[in-house]
């Protein structure tokens, strides 16, 4: 027998390294929690072991004697009572009617005896609580990935055509939900290549753009976003369009990013260039008040700072945005760059003051699409704008629904998903028991 120590960030990570050192036969026959992760015990050709003789919990045997005390002294209470009480609990019990031989008998209430005062429980040890959650939840991995594993192997075998199809979603990166979605769309269609084409259509329907173009409509326009995103850049390519095509009396830049080295400078630097003004906002200086002044403008174009979800200033600075005075319109700034749980995390701090949609930025140096396009659609965020290199503002694009699939195609990952990554997606899915795979 083969033992061997498995060490990884998490349950999943670890059960992959088993499979790849072990093979698939290998057993789990021991996990727990360490600094930084979890290790997991695995043995090839384990044989178990008999049980250990049961050792005897003497505290459990002696309050099951004392239940069992109680429950004689309650049967002999039972018993005690009149014949009068016992035909009516006979004939309550039996759902027999009373006769004339048998009249109603009011039955007498006797108070039952008060049980005894409950022995204080013991103090439950929290670190034992907290060892047999995460054994629960190591458990309910390896059973994620166990189905996963066995659904792909399924659906490989019974629908070869489906499976090629969720290899060709996973190429592009779409998210496992978004896929599953599209494929129950189109699973009537036979022929690959039609089966395809129709998927790539209804995915390009999913994606939402704005009727009307944001600098066109006009407004309190703000850029958010975690640092790093390409908002200011994506600012100064909005400002230099709205400049060419209306001239600059109309519209003016604030900076509310007071952290980054050189932000307010470089906001100057735009301003001095489009001869457009700019002003300043203080962190706990009122937004309202700095914008009051610049309410006859057509266009006011707001850049935020990029802070971490656990900085209190975010809060401010969100709360500030999605004040009742202000009426911005506040556009999540992604990176297609970013990894999926980057993007995810941006949503999910920066929703708080109220999202219009998103802008897409460095469309010229991604290597995937999907992630992004499964975060838009998935939360219903219109896509307002594309960037895709640094030229301003020429390299600003009013998305194309279309093009914008087609671009997710023609960026796909050259080889195929892995089998590994196939049934890790799989098990994902196993989260939302709504909808079934496959």
């Amino acid at each position: 027998m083969q033992v061997k120590r498995f060490f990884a960030a998490d349950m999943r990570q670890a059960m992959k390294l088993v499979r790849d050192e072990l093979g698939a036969d290998a057993a789990i026959i021991g996990n727990r929690r360490i600094a930084g992760g979890v290790e997991l015990t695995a043995a090839l050709d384990y044989t178990p072991q008999a049980l250990a003789p049961r050792v005897p919990n003497m505290e459990l045997e002696d309050e099951l004697r004392k239940t069992a005390s109680r429950i004689v002294s309650a049967q002999a209470e039972l018993s005690m009572r009149g014949d009068s009480d016992a035909t009516t609990n006979r004939q309550l019990f039996a759902g027999l009617p009373l006769t004339a031989a048998e009249p109603l008998v009011e039955p007498t209430f006797i108070e039952p005896p008060r049980p005894a005062a409950p022995a204080p429980a013991a103090a439950v040890d929290q670190r034992a609580f907290d060892s047999m959650r995460f054994e629960l939840n190591g458990l309910r991995e390896l059973l994620e990935v166990q189905l996963g594993s066995l659904a792909w192997t399924q659906l490989q075998g019974s629908k070869p055509q489906q499976a090629n199809l969720w290899r060709r979603l996973q190429r592009i990166g779409l998210s496992g939900p978004l896929s599953r979605d599209l494929l129950a769309l189109t699973h009537e269609i036979e022929e690959p290549r039609q089966a395809w084409r129709m998927l790539l259509a209804h995915l390009a329907r999913m994606i939402t753009t704005p009727q009307i173009e944001p600098l066109e409509e006009g407004g309190v326009i703000a850029m958010v976003g975690p640092a790093g995103m390409g908002k200011t850049t994506t600012l100064a390519k909005l400002a230099a369009r709205y400049v060419l095509k209306y001239g600059a009396q109309n519209i003016a830049l604030v900076s509310m990013d007071s952290y980054r080295i050189g932000a307010q400078e470089q906001l100057k630097t735009l301003g001095r260039i489009l001869n457009v003004p700019v002003t300043h906002v203080d962190p706990g200086q009122s937004l309202a008040n700095a914008l009051d002044p610049l309410l006859r403008k057509r266009v006011v174009l707001i850049d935020t700072a990029g802070l971490q979800a656990s900085d209190p200033a975010l809060r401010m600075q969100l709360e500030s945005l999605a004040g009742r005075g202000i009426k911005s319109k506040n556009y999540l700034v992604l990176a297609t760059t970013s990894q999926k749980q980057v993007l995810t995390a941006a949503y999910h701090s920066y929703k708080r003051c109220g999202l219009a949609g998103c802008i897409l930025t460095k469309l010229d140096e991604t290597a995937s699409l999907g992630e992004v396009l499964s975060l838009a659609i998935s939360h219903e965020l219109p896509v307002a704008y594309l960037t895709d290199g640094p030229r301003i503002p020429d390299d600003l694009h009013l998305p194309r629904r279309h093009q914008l699939v087609s671009r997710a195609v023609s960026v796909q990952m050259q080889d195929e998903p892995s089998e590994e990554a196939m049934a890790d997606m799989f098990a994902d899915l196993y989260h939302n028991p709504a909808k079934r795979v496959g």
